[in-house]
């Protein structure tokens, strides 16, 4: 399957609404996917024990027998809530900067590295600006029983009762300054891989866009993943008991209290995650975009 350039057959309203359906559906899929090694993840993140892959598979295990087989999927009502919407808006917003910054236009070269790494940069910040509450919704979710936060509108109103409007938004910056390299790796680590398996072999399909998908999942989430740890630490911290109030402050709390590792705790689970989920992701949204894309053309 070639990349379908449908930017200059498809007006711009019918660019933005494949981009929006494509992504939307691609988030939720690859997200579903992963939800049970997700939830280990955070809760590892939010707490000081040590994790091991012994201790998540216990958690894993622990949470099946006390709470069901669904319970591995708690919060994930609020991570559709949020991915479908962040992804879309994702994927959307990355086409637009890419035009806007000319990659992959062909108009210049100068600079082009840089200017990829930007429109996925820019792409993430757009996303999670707009969606933020709700990822702040699904961790507290994903780290509470069901008796304290029963659905994604009770996070809300108990927490602007209780703690004020601005706490939805707590743990933004260290989102923000995370999200810069992990979208701008990972846009930028797919679209290379992609245009070097063009430039080889002719064409790409959907092995070798899972592959470019795993590999930038990889890259982004390594890169950025001490600003992940702080995010949530300081997003359940109400909830956990802990005190997190600033991006320094947590990352000082956390290696005092756990050690230099305790910033990349849940890293490996990552490692299995991270390519799957991104993988799956990138490789539905350019399957579903050039689909729908191609039926509107014709």
């Amino acid at each position: 399957m070639t990349h379908f350039n449908a930017e200059n057959k498809l007006s711009n309203t019918k660019v933005v609404v494949t981009s929006l359906v494509a992504g939307a559906v691609a988030g939720a899929l690859a997200k579903t996917t992963i939800a049970p090694l997700d939830r280990t993840k955070i809760n590892f993140q939010v707490a000081k024990k040590r994790y091991s892959t012994k201790a998540a598979f216990k958690f894993v295990i622990r949470s099946y027998q006390q709470e069901g087989f669904f319970a591995l999927w708690r919060g994930n009502s609020a991570t559709m809530a949020r991915i479908m919407p962040y992804a879309a808006i994702q994927f959307t917003s990355h086409e637009q900067w890419k035009r806007i910054l000319h990659v992959d236009t062909g108009v210049s070269k100068t600079y082009e590295k840089q200017r990829r790494f930007l429109a996925g940069s820019l792409a993430g910040i757009t996303s999670q600006s707009l969606t933020y509450p709700l990822d702040l919704a699904r961790a507290r979710m994903a780290v509470t029983h069901k008796e304290t936060y029963n659905s994604i509108s009770e996070v809300f109103v108990k927490t602007w009762k209780t703690e004020g409007p601005m706490t939805l938004y707590r743990g933004y910056l260290p989102t923000i300054l995370g999200v810069i390299p992990y979208a701008g790796v990972s846009f930028f680590t797919y679209g290379t891989l992609q245009n070097w398996i063009l430039a080889e072999y002719g064409s790409t399909n959907a092995l070798t866009n899972l592959f470019c998908g795993a590999c930038a999942g990889m890259l982004g989430q390594t890169s950025s993943y001490p600003l992940d740890i702080v995010r949530r630490r300081m997003q359940t911290s109400n909830v956990t008991g802990g005190h997190y109030r600033t991006i320094i402050g947590t990352l000082r709390s956390v290696i005092r209290e756990e050690g230099f590792h305790g910033i990349f705790k849940g890293l490996s689970m990552n490692w299995v995650k991270g390519p799957i989920a991104v993988g799956i992701s990138f490789a539905t949204y350019d399957h579903i975009r050039d689909t729908l894309r191609a039926l509107l053309k014709s």
